[in-house]
């Protein structure tokens, strides 16, 4: 399954990285196998995508759920919470 992620604000920064493609290896996939994925990186990302760490993810502009479904051509963004007033 092919994914477009994009990464934003400080996740931009960390990984040197706007976007990218990134390819599951399995047919059915949700965000959560996503992240185990990233995670599997090491390093930078391990530490930025871990459980308890401050971050969202939209699934083709839809903020999502970590049990949210994924689908060969979605588009994926993670970033950081947003706060305003």
């Amino acid at each position: 399954m092919n994914l477009e992620v994009l990464y934003f604000a400080r996740l931009r920064e960390c990984f040197a990285c706007a976007r990218e493609s990134v390819q599951l290896p399995k047919d059915e996939a949700n965000v959560t196998d996503l992240l185990e994925l990233l995670r599997g990186r090491g390093g930078v990302w391990a530490e930025e995508l871990a459980a308890g760490r401050a971050f969202r993810v939209a699934v083709n502009q839809d903020v999502a759920a970590l049990d949210a479904p994924l689908r060969t051509g979605d588009e994926v963004a993670i970033f950081p919470p947003v706060t305003g007033g």
